[in-house]
């Protein structure tokens, strides 16, 4: 175990392993299903103006909380208020929940990396896609090499494991997808899915898409989990996290931009439909990548990409719980990883067997993967932001002009804390619960 408290080496690894939390499932895989379903470039619109402009401020706070405590969440909430124990506990209660059906989509991406080594002719990835997922035993299996994987780094520390990971896998993760822009940009009538994404219809705003866009800026800025209040309490006394906070949230939206300029494209160049929902990835481009010349190499490529923004986001969320098991419960990292391994399992197995065997098994009529992700996306995730921010605002007291030189800017991130954004989240959740 740790003599001290970790921190981070530099800025330059706090910001990568910040945005590799960020830059995850939820921009590649995500957001431009998300965006496809609401209308294309007037999303888009939307989207850039609220994570500029009232996301900042959950983003800011969490690191602020962790930062100025420097405390794992439960720690945290508790040294402002004793009170606040059981609100800091729901943090690494639901990184866990998270984990237990984001990572079977990690281990869906491993099988694609292996497929990709196949003749993608051969197969009808409709039916492929749904096979895999309903084959018990070889699906719980990939569940648990992608835990293993990120239970793996995380295990090895903040500078060893997070550090290591992100430094390695995000700027790989660049390359590859800017090889993979140029070749999408090369197809016939690519030019349709640019459109597609910065020509807006302004007739198609409505409530439903506003809130769809907030929604999905929080969900992909990892707010409302602890894991950027966990990165944000081992940055060292001083630095800065203002600029830090501008980096991060500037990265995370060029990075799904990015993956938009990658995927519509390619979606319109061979006339399929932008608004296939979450088979998007998983059946639309496997099926593109069959028709393409070299398209084995293209799909490696591809799901490597994915399987490394998996795995930067899937530390982010084990370091939750491990941060709040190590200080609390005073053991190691390979303990607390371990314990860990066996608590995710033990949700992971029945929601992977949601798909085949326990398909039939329902709670409000959702199998177990789909009442993970109702009950973490529409549910905790919302409190969770919404707590924080109260508890920033009006008992740790966050001030904007302690770090916003201009006072009315200043003053709006003040009101925005402590009224606009608890609104927002609030009926969020009101919307969430209706769903």
């Amino acid at each position: 175990m740790e003599d001290k408290r970790p921190s981070w080496s530099s800025r330059v690894s706090f910001i990568l392993a910040a945005v590799g939390s960020a830059v995850g499932l939820g921009n590649i895989w995500r957001f431009p299903y998300i965006m496809g379903q609401n209308g294309g470039a007037i999303f888009l619109v939307v989207y850039l103006l609220l994570i500029i402009t009232i996301c900042f401020i959950p983003l800011f706070a969490e690191l602020a909380v962790g930062k100025i405590t420097k405390k794992e969440c439960v720690g945290a909430y508790e040294s402002i208020n004793p009170k606040f124990k059981l609100l800091g506990i729901m943090n690494p209660v639901t990184g866990i929940l998270i984990s237990s059906f984001y990572f079977i989509v990690g281990g869906w991406i491993i099988n694609y990396i292996g497929l990709s080594f196949s003749n993608l002719k051969m197969f009808n990835f409709g039916e492929y896609f749904t096979e895999l997922t309903q084959n018990s035993i070889p699906a719980c299996g990939l569940t648990l090499a992608f835990l293993l994987i990120c239970i793996f780094f995380t295990a090895r520390g903040v500078k060893k494991g997070i550090e290591f990971a992100n430094n390695v896998l995000m700027p790989m993760f660049a390359v590859i997808l800017l090889g993979l822009i140029a070749f999408s940009l090369s197809l016939p009538n690519s030019h349709l899915g640019l459109e597609y994404m910065f020509k807006p219809d302004f007739s198609k705003v409505n409530a439903h898409m506003f809130l769809a866009a907030l929604g999905q800026a929080l969900f992909t800025l990892s707010i409302g989990m602890g894991a950027l209040l966990t990165y944000g309490s081992y940055i060292k006394d001083d630095k800065s996290i203002t600029k830090s906070t501008y980096t991060i949230i500037f990265s995370d939206t060029l990075f799904a931009l990015l993956a938009g300029i990658m995927i519509f494209p390619a979606i319109f160049s061979f006339g399929l439909e932008p608004n296939s929902g979450a088979g998007l990835v998983f059946v639309t481009l496997p099926h593109i990548f069959a028709q393409i010349p070299h398209g084995e190499i293209v799909s490696l490529a591809f799901f490597v990409l994915l399987l490394a923004a998996a795995v930067t986001s899937g530390i982010s969320i084990l370091e939750v719980p491990v941060a709040s098991m190590t200080e609390r419960m005073k053991i190691s990292r390979t303990k607390a990883c371990t314990i860990l391994f066996f608590i995710i399992a033990a949700f992971a197995i029945p929601a992977t067997l949601s798909f085949g065997i326990l398909g039939d098994f329902k709670i409000f009529g959702k199998n177990i993967f789909d009442c993970l992700d109702f009950v973490t996306s529409n549910l905790l995730m919302p409190l969770n932001a919404f707590f924080l921010c109260i508890i920033a605002g009006w008992f740790l007291k966050i001030k904007g002009n302690s770090f916003i030189n201009n006072k009315f800017v200043a003053f709006l991130f003040d009101i925005g804390l402590k009224f606009v954004v608890p609104i927002i989240l609030l009926l969020l959740l009101y919307i969430g619960l209706r769903a």
